[in-house]
This record gives C-alpha cells, sequence and structure tokens, in this order.
C-alpha cells in the first residue's frame, strides 16, 4: 500500500546512461588536472612576470625612486606572450578533443551530457566566460566547487555548459 501523503518520487538523469561505457572522471582525477593546468598557468604568465619585474622594482625600492623601469616592461611583456601561448594551446587541445593540457595529462576529457563532442564555443562562453562573471557573487567559486560531490560529479560551471568530465 502506496501512502498518499508520502512526496512525489522520481528518478532524473542528467548524465548519460552509465550502460554505454563511458565513465565519470573521479573527483581527485578533476582537482588533479585542475591543479596542473594552474601550474602551468603559473610558469608561462606570472613567472615570466614576477622574473622580468623583480630587477626592476627591487632598485626602485633601493633608490627610492618608484619610477618604473625597463624590467618590468619587460616581464609585462613575457607574461602576455605566456598567456598567447597558453592561450593557442589551450584552444587547440579543447578543440581537437575536449581537453585542457592539465585533463590530457590526467587522461580525462569533456563531453556534453547526451555523449556528443563539446564545441569550443561552449566550453568558452559556458564554463569560462558565464562562471568567470559569476565569479563575483561572493562564495561563488566554493560553491561551485562544492558541486563536485552531488552524484552527478558536475560543478555549476558543468551544468551552466551542459557538459560532463569522462576518462578518455
Amino acid at each position: 500500500m502506496t501512502n498518499p501523503y508520502a512526496p512525489p518520487q522520481t528518478l532524473v538523469q542528467d548524465v548519460i546512461d552509465p550502460t554505454a561505457g563511458i565513465q565519470l572522471a573521479d573527483r581527485s582525477t578533476r582537482l588533479g588536472a585542475s591543479i596542473l593546468d594552474g601550474l602551468i598557468l603559473g610558469l608561462l604568465v606570472y613567472l615570466p612576470l614576477v622574473i622580468g619585474a623583480f630587477p626592476s622594482l627591487a632598485a626602485a625600492q633601493a633608490t627610492g625612486r618608484p619610477e618604473v623601469g625597463t624590467g618590468l616592461w619587460v616581464g609585462v611583456s613575457l607574461a602576455a606572450v605566456g598567456v598567447i601561448g597558453w592561450l593557442c594551446f589551450t584552444v587547440k587541445f579543447l578543440g581537437e578533443n575536449g581537453q585542457s593540457i592539465g585533463k590530457k595529462a590526467c587522461g580525462i576529457k569533456l563531453l556534453r551530457t547526451d555523449g556528443s563532442e563539446v564545441s569550443i564555443s561552449r566550453v568558452i562562453i559556458g564554463r569560462n566566460l558565464v562562471n568567470g562573471l559569476l565569479g563575483v557573487i561572493p562564495l561563488y567559486g566554493f560553491i561551485d566547487a562544492l558541486f563536485i560531490f552531488g552524484n552527478a560529479r558536475r560543478c555549476v560551471h558543468d551544468h551552466l555548459a551542459d557538459t560532463i568530465v569522462i576518462k578518455a
């Protein structure tokens, strides 16, 4: 006998059928890929900026004059070259197979929730641009990351872009 006062029950599937042979990526693997992507970005962008700007800033502090030296401009220029290089590789890999550099190294990739390939525009707009704009909301980044602990293993940015991360 069913309880007429019980809340309605339903099965909601927002990820692809697990019998299709596609396995979702582990949470720890996704974290590792994200950390690796951050390290690569730091090495290509922030390290050249600091190395180029440090002598100029140290000299300005020693002399007491806050003028901008050529070292700072060299650091900014090297960082700009690093950003362009990082963008080229990231867009190339994401466009080819739905993998950033870190995802490729960790053996995971992006797909649409229906199992089809993800487009580069969906990744850039849905996962990066919209998510970046929402990042101005206090605690949004924390909440976005906490969504990974749901059964679907999808963060908020995955829901925004209608993507899943699978084992490649």
